[in-house]
């Protein structure tokens, strides 16, 4: 059993990571409170997300990556620094739309959460809510996860559940989807800032005081 104690501080720094309209950062910087600290938004384009942490008058930095031209494995070293600039406890993938690879991931280990618009493991990848709404399910949702080697294969931290509607498109369910998204991130983040986090092998969760 690891207990992720470097988390467990007065002050959580993150970095968050994001490529488009940042609206789950957007409720980081509206709803989480002083004990996590958004030390910087690092994006892979440019993207509103960037505009939103400039407007909050947050720390930016971008690690470009041009689909046909970058050099993964190098954009991901180059990741790799940019985060660890900012020592982070905690990194969050919002809507972060790349593939994080090794370099990343094994730098830090156990830091890294992301949100999937899907009760994991089912619906895994990046259209999980299109393959709920033509699978049929009756039931989905979102995943707060730890990030590991593998794509939306990490230990789960928080899962809450959405119904599908008979008349759901994947816009229509992706909407309500992500308000629920939303408050479960921040939820997760502030109970992580307070407690920290425990991992034995496939489980994870809040460590209990």
């Amino acid at each position: 059993m690891t207990k992720n104690s470097e988390i467990e501080t007065e002050t959580m720094r993150v970095v968050m990571l994001a490529s488009g309209q940042g609206t789950l950062l957007q409720s980081v910087i509206d709803m989480a409170p002083e004990s996590v600290q958004i030390v910087a938004v690092g994006t892979d384009r440019q993207c509103s997300a960037l505009e939103r942490a400039e407007a909050a008058g947050l720390e930016t930095f971008l690690v470009e990556y041009c689909p046909g031209q970058t050099d993964r494995a190098q954009w991901n070293r180059d990741l790799a620094e940019a985060i660890a600039a900012f020592e982070p406890d905690v990194v969050v993938s919002a809507g972060f739309m790349r593939i994080i690879g090794a370099d990343v991931v094994e730098r830090f280990a156990g830091r890294i959460i992301n949100t999937h618009p899907a009760l994991l493991p089912t619906f895994p990848g990046a259209h999980a809510v299109e393959d709920a709404v033509n699978y049929g399910v009756r039931v989905t949702g979102s995943t707060v996860h730890i990030v590991d080697s593998g794509v939306d294969t990490g230990p789960i931290l928080a899962q809450k559940a959405v119904a599908v509607e008979l008349d759901d498109t994947p816009e229509s369910l992706h909407e309500r989807i992500k308000t629920v998204e939303r408050q479960l991130l921040v939820d997760v983040l502030t109970q992580v800032a307070a407690h920290g986090i425990t991992i034995d092998g496939r489980k994870a969760w809040i460590t209990q005081s």
